[in-house]
């Protein structure tokens, strides 16, 4: 782990000064669909679909990419798509069953899934129009199996580059960095990228080399209708912070009870949740009896979307101490009920995190609670508090599931058209 007061190399893009990164290509673009062509995204009946993708959403660790994929199915099937997620599977899960009209088949352990998804691809390989191959650092190479006829769209969220250190051996994290730049950027060539955010686009093109055109498809959230309205806030003495996501190493969660720790004197009522599971929550245990803060930071484990809800929307500020997004989902959970988010300057956090507006960057030479005071601070003020709670729904109003899915219905129409034979599909 490391230390709370040392720049993190994560910080840091990693360059390949033998390599020239690709330009952005005449392709690339950012999907923005208005709310008035909600209704107009193309119809996709009888087009069947992969969504490949590494966990599903009922897994013990599954976090915004698995939502991404899952949202983005249930658009698809919307559309007249016939959806098939295929995905890892976790001890006790049905190898298949159906859900919100996608058929889910899961197969393979963590690393296992790989190879047993090629082969899983290959037997049925001309059974599907479109695959969408979701590459978590790895990609499952469905281009190689599938037929070219197959429209292979890669879906990217982030860069795993550093991150590789913090599971494996020197060795193997640089075969992994090897396969996610080198290898990657060549079988999916030729095939249509989507990522969620602008810098994570341009860590692509500069870390990978990546040559497709990329499409940013951004995360959705929560539509303001859905959301129960916001309790104005009458404790600001009593300031209480929250951590949403999943408890793994590289989300360093430590991070924020370390920074409970050294703030505590300075606000005597100040409280910690963080919503969450994974296997984290042991070292989360440890730190919390270190620092004697059982009273202090409550350790929720997961929420039900009702209760999850009731915390985020009771915080004062919402923080997140990862050093590796593609966009940061819970931000805009967050800022959906006006919460204000603390997060690293880092590929992926600095779009979703609108600096001095909808939250602060933690940026070279600060300590996160530097930036976690100084946040405090404005929000102690009633009427700046209003300002950034307003700023914060506003922006968040701007990302829903509706948005996204309807891009990238657009996305891969598009695809479908540029074949023949599948033409007649979509008339």
């Amino acid at each position: 782990m490391v230390s709370q007061h040392t720049p993190s190399t994560g910080l840091h893009p990693t360059h390949h000064p033998h390599r020239a990164a690709p330009a952005a290509t005449a392709n690339d673009r950012t999907s923005s669909v208005p709310d008035e062509s909600l209704d107009a995204a193309p119809r996709l009946d009888g087009v069947r679909i992969a969504m490949i993708n590494w966990r599903d959403p009922w897994q013990s660790v599954a976090g915004g990419a698995e939502t991404y994929a899952w949202q983005i199915s249930r658009y698809l099937v919307r559309c007249g798509a016939e959806v098939v997620f295929v995905t890892s599977r976790e001890r006790g899960q049905a190898r298949a069953e159906t859900r919100d009209g996608i058929a889910i088949r899961r197969m393979g352990g963590p690393w296992t899934v790989y190879l047993r998804v090629m082969l899983w691809l290959l037997v049925r390989r001309r059974r599907f129009h479109a695959a969408f191959d979701c590459m978590n650092g790895i990609p499952f190479f469905s281009r190689i199996v599938l037929p070219r006829r197959t429209r292979v769209i890669s879906i990217v969220h982030h860069v795993h580059d550093l991150q590789f250190n913090a599971y494996f051996s020197p060795p193997l994290a640089r075969l992994g960095r090897f396969i996610e730049s080198w290898v990657a950027s060549r079988v999916y060539a030729s095939c249509p990228t989507v990522t969620v955010s602008e810098s994570s686009r341009r860590a692509m093109r500069d870390k990978l080399g990546w040559r497709a055109p990329i499409t940013i498809v951004h995360n959705g959230g929560p539509a303001r209708a859905q959301l129960p309205p916001t309790p104005p806030r009458t404790d600001l003495g009593s300031p209480a912070i929250v951590f949403l996501g999943r408890l793994v190493v590289q989300k360093r969660v430590t991070r924020v009870v370390d920074a409970v720790a050294e703030l505590r004197s300075r606000y005597p009522g100040l409280r910690a949740h963080i919503v969450g599971r994974g296997p984290e929550s042991v070292p989360l245990r440890e730190r919390i009896d270190h620092h004697g803060l059982h009273d202090v930071v409550h350790l929720h484990g997961f929420l039900p979307e009702a209760e999850k809800n009731a915390v985020l929307a009771g915080a004062t500020l919402h923080v997140t101490p990862s050093e590796f997004e593609g966009w940061g989902l819970t931000v805009i959970e967050a800022a959906a009920h006006g919460v204000p988010t603390v997060a690293y300057d880092v590929d992926g956090l600095r779009d979703s995190v609108r600096h001095g507006e909808t939250g602060w960057l933690v940026r070279d030479g600060e300590t996160l609670t530097d930036v976690v005071e100084r946040a405090l601070r404005e929000l102690a003020d009633p009427v700046r508090a209003a300002e950034i709670r307003q700023a914060c729904r506003d922006w968040a109003a701007q990302f829903t599931w509706e948005r996204s899915g309807c891009a990238m219905a657009h996305l891969l129409a598009a695809e479908l058209h540029r074949t023949p034979e599948r033409r007649g599909l979509l008339r």
